[in-house]
């Protein structure tokens, strides 16, 4: 059961589709004519630094233009030469999340710094979560807070969120439930559907109120609604479980099932149990090994456990069983969430060809740079002549080749996803 879901800017956005990914993972773009790619890139050319920013984010998103994340750095880093805080706050975000470079924290805290001194919101909580992860510097929860209030007091709801998320768990004192769900109600008020989730599991364990199962229910039906993926598989555990209502077996499998499309590995597991044991459903070994595999491959260590079990007792049997569980799965809730596998796989094969060719390209530029110099390196270098350099090169463009076709291969796997989100239940 999910029930301590984190409404990170950066790191959540993962379990959307890609497309979702790129848009959460920035601000909106400046409204300066960025649908008219030619008229912006004069503004950028002649040094506007929101039409910079702007430029950026269309090469980052994919919008008018080739998705291409290292065509966006040189406009954003453009853009923040000058200060301008959500390109500061946009280079963080690559450096921490290897978007086209290499991950780096420490560079992506030195660019929250920049763009949350400045009092950007989006930087301010961006700077928080790396405080609150000890990602890049010494974790310090008091310090996190602080700035996640700073960006609640501009009413960002993913930083309301988390305020409660830190009363919830008293990181910073003693859990204080009553000031959790007073910021949980502030950041649901403003749409955030992990707050609307939180808020029903703190009434459906009676934290801060009395235990409500179906005050619990309803915050999830509203997260749920709000496609909220962990509050869909909470629902099916309450059916599953019969928890405050009567048990029942379909509904919790319709509920798994919606939020195994999105990628839950907590949903996953359970449609993998709910076929093992036959909830509601005629056993099927084939469907429960597919599922196990499905959250196991994310991690997920019930899944990892099942799978290993489940593994076990097939192959007690005699080679026919395992044979036949081991078919290639054709239930087509299986295929939507391998084809959720399948995008986060592929986003993170890019990122990293990405990076890596934006790292030849540097090491080429230095190389070539040294050649220049009428020094000891200077000489070496032209002793060697240029081949060091196009080897890095030519690395270079097999990456980026590489990373197109994986690009085009995740849009075909999206268009899919999409086109498969609501198949029908078996």
């Amino acid at each position: 059961m999910s029930f301590l879901a984190r409404a990170t800017l950066a790191s959540l956005f993962l379990l959307a589709p890609y497309s979702a990914m790129r848009a959460q993972a920035q601000p909106p773009a400046p409204s300066a004519s960025d649908n008219d790619l030619y008229s912006l890139r004069a503004q950028a050319t002649a040094g506007d630094a929101q039409a910079q920013f702007a430029l950026g984010n269309l090469y980052f998103q994919g919008r008018g233009v080739a998705q291409d994340y290292t065509q966006a750095l040189p406009w954003y880093r453009r853009s923040a030469d000058q200060a301008f805080a959500p390109a500061q706050n946009q280079l963080g975000v690559m450096y921490e999340h290897n978007f086209g470079v290499k991950m780096d924290y420490a560079r992506a805290v030195a660019f929250y710094h920049s763009a949350s001194d400045q009092g950007y919101a989006l930087a301010q909580f961006n700077l928080a979560k790396m405080l609150e992860n000890a990602r890049g510097v010494r974790r310090d929860y008091r310090q996190a807070l602080a700035l996640y209030r700073k960006a609640a007091d501009q009413n960002l709801p993913d930083a309301e969120q988390v305020i409660g998320y830190f009363y919830q768990c008293g990181f910073v004192g003693k859990p204080d439930y009553a000031k959790a769900i007073s910021w949980y109600r502030r950041a649901a008020d403003h749409g955030n559907s992990n707050a609307e989730n939180q808020l029903g599991y703190m009434a459906g364990e009676g934290w801060g109120q009395p235990q409500d199962y179906s005050v619990a229910l309803s915050w999830y039906y509203k997260a749920a609604e709000h496609g909220n993926a962990d509050a869909q598989e909470n629902i099916g555990y309450i059916f599953q479980n019969g928890t405050g209502v009567q048990k029942d077996y379909r509904q919790a499998m319709s509920w798994f099932y919606k939020a195994a499309g999105q990628g839950n590995s907590n949903a996953e597991n359970q449609l993998g149990w709910m076929f093992q044991f036959g909830q509601g459903v005629q056993p099927d070994n084939g469907k429960a090994l597919a599922w196990y595999r499905l959250a196991a491959h994310q991690g997920n260590q019930n899944g990892i456990n099942n799978l290993r079990a489940f593994t076990a007792i097939l192959k007690q049997y005699d080679d026919s069983v395992w044979d036949a569980a081991n078919q290639s799965p054709t239930d087509p809730a299986i295929l939507q969430a391998q084809r959720q596998e399948r995008i986060k796989d592929l986003v993170t094969r890019i990122n990293e060809l990405d990076a890596d060719a934006a790292d030849q390209d540097n090491f080429a530029d230095q190389l070539e740079h040294s050649g220049k110099k009428n020094d000891a390196m200077g000489k070496i270098f032209n002793a060697i002549g240029t081949v060091g350099a196009v080897q890095y090169r030519v690395k270079a463009q097999k990456d980026r080749a590489e990373s197109a076709t994986l690009r085009g291969q995740l849009v075909q796997t999206e268009d899919q996803s999409q086109f498969s989100a609501n198949v029908p239940e078996p």
